[in-house]
């Protein structure tokens, strides 16, 4: 006989890496017996390979709630979303609402959950890439400090709170906790890994080369994609790559409106452009790539996993850790930056144990429990 449900947990996702961030949150509470989590997907991604063929491959169930709010600007989504899922969280009472990462949904649910004086846990907590115009930035900053208690995926994260003044009193009238947990999307890529989901075979028949003989990239941060000269520059420096490595473009639809607006279309002729891919086929692209190319956070951390270089397309990076190991270096959005940083040599030193072990679900757990 199952044991009665001694705690509920909220869990609010919206984009791709939080649903891979959430399956080993909800992996580990599903073994728990006295651990009810509710899923609420805002529907910030809302195309399919960003996210519903996400859940069938991480062995997710489907979330219990889908808001369907997405498309909108920055901030008539945030508002809608913290107005419908603060109606959920009336709803269902829960112990906590966790929320990962620094997306509008991120920040959406920690209003909500603080306005209706429910603990707040933030995975990721304390990442700062320094650049207040970013919306991730923003989204991160003020999550930190509306949250009980904060999940750091580094000891850096750690050190950006302690300098910040953290921990501060919260919403309930206590003190924030404050924790290096390691990386959630380490424990992933462990489990994962450890089934061998990661094999070229996944990806064999997306591209022409073999293993170590292409580069992967991937662009979506609005200030580069709203910005001609940036994509011009950054479209024409994988075009001057692909003149010596096949060059795979796993391309968002954001990109993709981009280019077609600024009428870019001819750069892509000698690129292999694929569409979004799920959690399987990117890792597999990632771990047998020569280099990778990326605005994206994520994809850079998921790199390091997989120890292959990545050359990251912005002026600066929330993990700054990998560009201290050589796993990483920062690109101008230039034709001649690109093609020199994505070829050159790199000497990364993949020793240290920068995301953990692979036990953060497991820890985040145990301390909310």
């Amino acid at each position: 006989m199952a044991g009665a449900v001694t705690m509920k947990v909220v869990t609010v996702i919206g984009a791709r890496p939080q649903f891979i961030k959430a399956s080993s949150f909800s992996r580990v509470a599903a073994s728990q017996s006295d651990v009810e989590e509710v899923v609420i997907h805002t529907g910030q991604h809302f195309d399919r390979n960003m996210s519903d063929v996400f859940f069938d491959h991480l062995g997710m169930e489907e979330p219990k709630y889908n808001l369907g709010i997405g498309g909108f600007d920055h901030a008539t989504m945030t508002g809608r979303m913290v107005e419908q899922i603060g109606a959920v969280i009336s709803n269902e009472l829960p112990d906590w609402v966790l929320v990962y990462g620094d997306t509008n949904s991120t920040l959406a649910a920690a209003v909500a959950a603080g306005k209706l004086k429910i603990p707040i846990a933030h995975v990721e907590a304390g990442l700062r890439s320094e650049n207040f115009g970013m919306p991730e930035e923003q989204n991160r900053v003020l999550t930190d400090r509306l949250s009980t208690s904060l999940f750091c995926p580094t000891e850096i994260g750690v050190e950006n709170l302690r300098r910040e003044g953290y921990p501060f009193s919260d919403s309930l009238g206590g003190v924030q906790h404050l924790e290096n947990t390691g990386d959630i999307m380490m424990d992933v890529f462990v489990y994962f890994d450890q089934r061998g989901e990661y094999s070229f075979d996944k990806v064999s028949k997306l591209i022409k080369s073999e293993p170590e003989d292409f580069v992967v990239t991937t662009i979506h941060r609005p200030e580069n994609t709203d910005c001609r000269e940036k994509m011009e520059g950054i479209l024409g420096g994988l075009r001057s790559v692909a003149t010596s490595r096949e060059v795979v473009f796993a391309m968002h639809p954001r990109t993709r409106k981009s280019i077609e607006k600024f009428g870019l279309q001819e750069y892509l002729d000698n690129l292999t452009v694929i569409p979004p891919q799920p959690y399987f086929e990117m890792q597999a692209l990632l771990a047998n790539a020569h280099r990778v190319v990326t605005d994206s956070g994520g994809v850079q951390k998921e790199a390091y996993f997989h120890k292959t270089p990545c050359v990251t397309v912005r002026a600066e990076t929330e993990w700054r850790e990998t560009l201290s190991v050589g796993a990483n270096t920062l690109c101008d959005p230039r034709e001649q930056d690109i093609h020199s940083k994505a070829l050159r040599q790199m000497e990364p030193n993949y020793d240290s144990q920068l995301y953990g072990v692979g036990d953060a679900a497991e820890r985040i757990l145990n301390h909310i429990l």
